[in-house]
């Protein structure tokens, strides 16, 4: 009976303050600066060098020189920020918040687009023997 007494106080301090938790769907979460979040790329300023992949201590990371493709694996990756700090064209970065989830396994696939040559444009452009007026 005295336990019951004992929480009798914080039910009734409970019941007339406000809620701790928030509406998260209607207000969406804060997140705690320097919060561990999930890897996203920035493809196009990728240049495959795998250092990441190297640096990636779950191995969670793939990078195709010949495909052009980078893949993370979602479930592998434990978002320790590795990668992001050795990748040097920084094209890696950490969003705050966190991934969907999802009912199966997967893995993202980014594939860089292909850039054409600015000058072989010219050279097309331009009728043989003839100068370039651009």
């Amino acid at each position: 009976m005295a336990k019951i007494m004992n929480f009798a106080g914080t039910m009734i301090k409970n019941l007339f303050s406000k809620p701790v938790t928030i509406d998260y769907p209607a207000k969406p979460a804060v997140y705690p600066e320097r919060s561990r979040g999930h890897i996203e790329i920035n493809i196009d300023d990728c240049i495959s060098c795998g250092i990441c992949k190297m640096n990636c201590p779950s191995g969670a990371i793939k990078v195709d020189r010949t495909a052009k493709t980078w893949t993370i694996n979602r479930f592998d990756c434990v978002q320790c920020g590795y990668c992001v700090e050795k990748c040097p064209k920084k094209c890696l970065h950490m969003v705050p918040g966190y991934q969907e989830p999802m009912n199966k396994k997967s893995e993202e696939v980014y594939t860089k687009p292909e850039v054409s040559d600015p000058e072989a444009n010219k050279q097309d452009a331009s009728k043989p023997g003839e100068p370039d007026t651009k």
